[in-house]
Formats: C-alpha cells, structure tokens, sequence
C-alpha cells in the first residue's frame, strides 16, 4: 500500500450494514485519529418509547468489535427475552431489540432527559465501547425518512423491517431534511485543507446516503472540498449485497447496475464524484461511466476483504488527488497536464 498511513483525516459516509464493513476496513489501515464517519440518521425513530438510531449502532456495534457476524446488525451474543416476553404480552414485537442492544438506548434515553444531543451521547457511547475513530451522526436535527409506496408512505423503518421491503417503492422524502443543520464538526473536517478522502461507502444511495448530501450546505462543502470524493457501488453483478437497493431501482424504474448508481450520483449531485468503485464482476460497466473508475473486489466477506478494499480505495484517492494537483500545476505553467 501506498503512503495511506500518513495522518491525513480521512472522512466516510455510511449507512448501515454494507457501510459499516467499509467503515471497519478503513479503522483497520488508518490510524485511529485519521478517520472520521458520518452516520445516516433518516433511518431514527421512537420505538417503545426509546430513540433508535439503526445505523449509528450498526458502525459503533461493528467498530467495537462486537456487532452480530451473522446479521451485520445487532451485538455478538444477543439474547431475546425481553422481545419475547413483550410478544406475549402482546406489546409490538416487529422491530427486534436485543437484551444487550436495548442498554444502548436506554443510554440515549437518558442522555437526551439530560438535555445532550444526539453527537454528545454518541461520543460518550463510542468512548464506553473503545472506539478510537470519530462517529458522528449527520445532524442533531430530526430528518426522517418516508418511502411512498403503492400502500401509502412508510416511515422508513415501517417499510423495511415492520412490511419487510415488500411494498413498492414510487418515491422517497426526507422529513425535515431542508430545516436540519448538518453536523458542526462534518462541515469542519470538509474544510480540512489536508484531508486525504471523503468515501461513499457502499450504502443504499436514495436512503443512506441521500440524506446526508442533502442536507443544507452538504453538497457545496463537499465541492469545496480539495479532497476527492470516491463512492463505492452498493450494486455488484446487478444486486443488492445487502438491503432494498436494487428493488428500488427496479421499481423506481431503473436499471439494476454499478453503472446506474454512478449516474444517479452525477444527475443528482453534479460534479460531486471524482471516482467511482466497482466490483470485478462489474468491470465492463466502467466504459458507460463518465467519471474515473476503479476496479476491484469489493465483496467484503472477512476482515481481510474489508481491509484490502478500504486500501485500494485509500490508493485510488492518491492516484486522483496526484492527477488533480499536476492539472493544476500545469495549469499555472500554461502547459498541458
């Protein structure tokens, strides 16, 4: 590996699962202090009177070393009793909370009695498990996400887990995207003149990451940014690894490829992607992308996977950011690169 280890910061966007193995690829090259992850928070919501933050939990669980391997969700080792005993009770059962998951957002629970916000109770709970890289969530704001489907909107965790992803899927929203503020320190590690990368795990694109890019002031900060930006295809050989993406596009009508996601991405956010990822079985798609590609496994399996992939995407950014500031010079010379 090229010089990836050279304390530059490096910044991640994530979802969930699919992210979140990235997220623990890059921890696992990069020295704590380098990487920062910026977590999708349109998934939240108030079940049984706790606030959860799926994909919050989902990269700390994992970073920490104890996320379900089974799942990619959940902790090592879970328990269900008090899921069950509540079915018995006849209590709303549909969204699983472990035994050891629920200490979690009791935590939270009582964080925000204490008027803490959602970064402050996040830090102190990635300080209780030792996770020594930086989660942030993408605001402290409320956005919540909506899939309107031919059985009516869908509160985000309605659609996936309660109806399991079985409606079809004519649009999305974001409740509140356009009022929240996107986190202080994300907006502060954009304007990083040394940051090395910002990486677009491979998360869903219309409920992952969309929420995040488009928050107020995202999209121009990340412009700004002299970093390049790099985003991992969550589609490989025309599915899903994990989650609804590919059922979305498909009934979004559109095509199912590595190659769609890249121009979803450019249509949506110009200019935005300076290099996009695919797999291997994906290779022939990188001649309809317009932006540089790069080719390789990204199927992550064992650690190993995750951290050979978040190397060649480390790699990849060099290579671009390398390119972009010889343009430059040979722009300042009056030469061509």
């Amino acid at each position: 590996m090229t010089d990836v280890l050279n304390y530059k910061p490096v910044l991640a966007l994530s979802g969930g699962v699919g992210g979140a193995k990235l997220a623990l690829g890059l921890a696992s090259v990069l020295m704590p202090e380098q990487l920062s992850v910026v977590a999708n928070t349109g998934d939240d919501f108030e079940h049984l009177g706790l606030p959860i933050s799926p994909d919050l939990d989902t990269l700390m669980y994992s970073l920490a070393g104890i996320a379900n391997p089974a799942e990619g969700w959940g902790r090592v080792g879970e328990s269900w009793q008090t899921m069950a005993t509540l079915a018995e009770l006849g209590g709303e059962s549909w969204f699983r909370l472990g035994d050891l998951d629920l200490a979690t957002h009791l935590y939270r629970a009582g964080g925000f009695a204490k008027g803490l916000s959602l970064s402050e109770v996040t830090q102190a709970l990635c300080r209780r498990l030792g996770i020594g890289a930086e989660i942030l969530p993408m605001s402290d704001d409320p956005v919540r996400t909506y899939v309107n489907t031919d059985r009516g909107a869908l509160a985000f965790q309605h659609y996936f887990v309660r109806e399991r992803c079985q409606p079809v899927v004519q649009s999305i929203e974001f409740r509140g995207q356009k009022l929240a503020l996107a986190n202080q320190r994300w907006l502060e590690l954009l304007a990083n003149p040394h940051l090395q990368a910002i990486v677009i795990c491979p998360s869903n694109p219309f409920v992952s990451i969309d929420p995040m890019l488009g928050l107020p002031a995202v999209y121009d900060a990340l412009r700004a940014s002299p970093a390049p930006v790099i985003a991992v295809s969550p589609i490989v050989a025309g599915a899903s690894i994990k989650g609804p993406s590919a059922k979305m596009m498909a009934e979004m009508q559109m095509p199912v490829s590595a190659a769609q996601v890249a121009h979803y991405y450019e249509s949506r956010y110009p200019g935005l992607i300076d290099g996009f990822v695919v797999d291997i079985s994906d290779g022939n798609e990188a001649r309809h992308i317009d932006t540089a590609v790069l080719v390789t496994a990204t199927v992550m399996k064992t650690l190993d996977d995750k951290k050979a992939l978040a190397s060649a995407v480390l790699e990849f950014a060099e290579r671009l950011a390398a390119k972009s500031r010889q343009t430059l010079a040979a722009k300042a010379a009056g030469t061509s690169p």
